[in-house]
């Protein structure tokens, strides 16, 4: 264990923003969750994709996650959509 003061605080401050980081990411995941159930039902679909890519991006633009993992989630989102919308 740290015995400096500075140390101290950052160990707090890493416990923290550790378990902020995850509240973040089980958010994110839910609902990548959420939109990949709501596919099947079109009414849902389009907010649901809309909310979902904020989330992706907003999670991206605080480092929880990298830019590039967000744009492969959106890509990925938007392909399952897009092929979901051309069947029906």
């Amino acid at each position: 264990m740290a015995s400096h003061e500075s140390a101290l605080k950052a160990h707090r401050q890493n416990l923290k923003n550790r378990d902020r980081n995850r509240q973040f990411r089980t958010r994110m995941r839910s609902a990548l969750r959420d939109i990949r159930a709501a596919v099947d039902n079109p009414a849902e679909m389009k907010d649901a994709l809309r909310n979902t890519i904020s989330l992706v991006d907003k999670m991206a633009g605080k480092g929880i996650i990298h830019r590039n993992t967000a744009s492969r989630y959106k890509s990925r989102l938007a392909s399952r959509v897009a092929k979901k919308s051309a069947a029906a």
